[in-house]
C-alpha cells in the first residue's frame, strides 16, 4: 500500500499560518521542493544576517530532506515566511532492535518575530502530533545545544532526560548507548566536525561547531536564558562558549510528556487547534488508506480495480 506522508496546513492565528510537511524529499516535486528550501534559506538569511550553514537541510544533499520533518509558519496575507523547525529521523538501535529517534533540530525565527507566540508551534506540535500518530507509543528524542533556554525546555517537556540540571536525574545505560550512536555516525545531522570530543560522563560535546554549523555559535552573554537560573548556572558552568560546546540530551516522548505539552505550552486558545490537527493527522495517516483500501473500484498505487466479467 502506498505510504500517506504527512502533509498538513493550519492558520495558528495572529495572521499566521503553519505547514507540517513530513520527509519532502522523498514526494515532493522538484520545483516544489525547492521552493521549500528557498523560503528556509530566507528565514535562516534574517536570523543568522546574510551567513551561511553547511549542514542538513542547508548542505544541499537532498538525503537531509527525504529523513526529516518540517514545521514552517508563514504569514497568511502575504505568504512570507516567518519560522521553521527542522526535526531530523535517525535510525539507531536500541536492545537489540531498530528505533527512530527525534532529533530536536534547527528551529529558526525572523527577528522581527520573536516573542510572539511561536514557541509551542516550532518546538511541540509536530512532536505531539508524531506521537498521537504513532498511537501513543513513546518516541526517544535527542536535543544538542548551548541555549540555556532550550536545555530548560527541553528538560522541563519530556521524559527520563539526561542531563537534568534540575532534578538531577541519573545516566542510564540507555541513554549512553544512544548517544554513543549518535556521536559515532550521526555528528552530520546537527553540525558537528569530527575533531569535535563527547565527554560521556557529563553528555558534552567539546569543540562542536566546526562541523557545517558554525555560525550558529553564541557567547553565553548572547544565549537565550531560562527563566530557572538553574539551567543558566548548569550551562555556564559545563560549558566553554569560547571554545564552542554544547550540552546533548536524551529523553522521551511519552503520554506524561504529551500531557506537560497540552498543559504548560500550548496557549489555551489554541487547544482546539492542536486537537483538530490531532484528527487530521490521524485521519491522514490511518482512516483515509483505509477507506481506500476497502474501494475496490478504484486504482490505489500498485492495487487495481477488480474487472468485472
Amino acid at each position: 500500500m502506498e505510504r500517506h506522508y504527512l502533509d498538513l496546513s493550519l492558520p495558528v492565528g495572529q495572521s499566521r499560518r503553519m505547514r507540517i510537511i513530513e520527509r519532502p524529499g522523498l514526494w515532493m516535486k522538484p520545483e516544489a521542493l525547492a521552493g521549500l528550501v528557498g523560503k528556509l534559506r530566507q528565514i535562516a538569511s534574517r536570523t543568522l544576517a546574510d551567513k551561511d550553514l553547511e549542514y542538513g537541510i542547508f548542505s544541499g544533499d537532498k538525503s537531509r530532506l527525504e529523513s526529516t520533518f518540517i514545521t514552517l509558519v508563514t504569514d497568511s496575507k502575504s505568504g512570507a515566511p516567518i519560522a521553521f523547525n527542522a526535526l531530523p529521523v535517525i535510525p539507531l538501535e536500541l536492545d537489540g532492535r531498530p528505533v527512530e529517534l527525534l532529533h530536536l533540530g534547527l528551529v529558526m525565527v525572523d527577528p522581527d518575530q520573536r516573542s510572539k507566540g511561536l514557541s509551542w508551534v516550532l518546538y511541540g506540535l509536530t512532536c505531539f502530533l508524531l506521537f498521537i500518530r504513532n498511537q501513543g507509543r513513546p518516541i526517544w528524542i535527542s536535543n544538542v545545544t548551548q541555549v540555556p533556554a532550550v536545555v530548560g525546555m527541553v528538560t522541563e517537556t519530556f521524559s527520563e532526560v539526561y542531563p537534568d540540571p534540575a532534578g538531577g536525574g541519573p545516566r542510564k545505560f540507555r541513554h549512553l548507548v544512544l548517544a554513543r550512536q549518535i556521536l559515532r555516525a550521526h555528528r552530520y545531522v546537527f553540525g558537528v566536525g569530527p575533531e569535535a570530543e563527547f565527554d560521556e560522563q557529563q553528555f558534552i560535546i567539546r569543540n562542536a561547531y566546526t562541523g557545517g554549523s558554525d555560525n550558529l555559535k553564541k557567547s553565553f552573554e548572547v544565549a537565550q536564558k531560562h527563566r530557572k537560573d538553574v539551567f543558566n548556572t548548569f550551562c555556564q558552568r559545563h560549558l566553554d562558549y569560547n571554545r564552542g560546546d554544547d550540552v546533548i540530551q536524551i529523553g522521551k516522548l511519552d503520554l506524561p510528556a504529551a500531557r506537560r505539552y497540552l498543559t504548560d505550552m500550548v496557549p489555551k486558545g489554541a487547544l482546539g487547534l492542536v486537537a483538530v490537527a490531532s484528527i487530521m493527522a490521524l485521519i491522514q495517516r490511518a482512516i483515509l488508506p483505509v477507506i481506500q483500501w476497502l474501494d475496490a473500484t478504484r486504482e490505489f498505487g500498485r492495487l487495481r480495480p477488480r474487472s468485472r466479467a
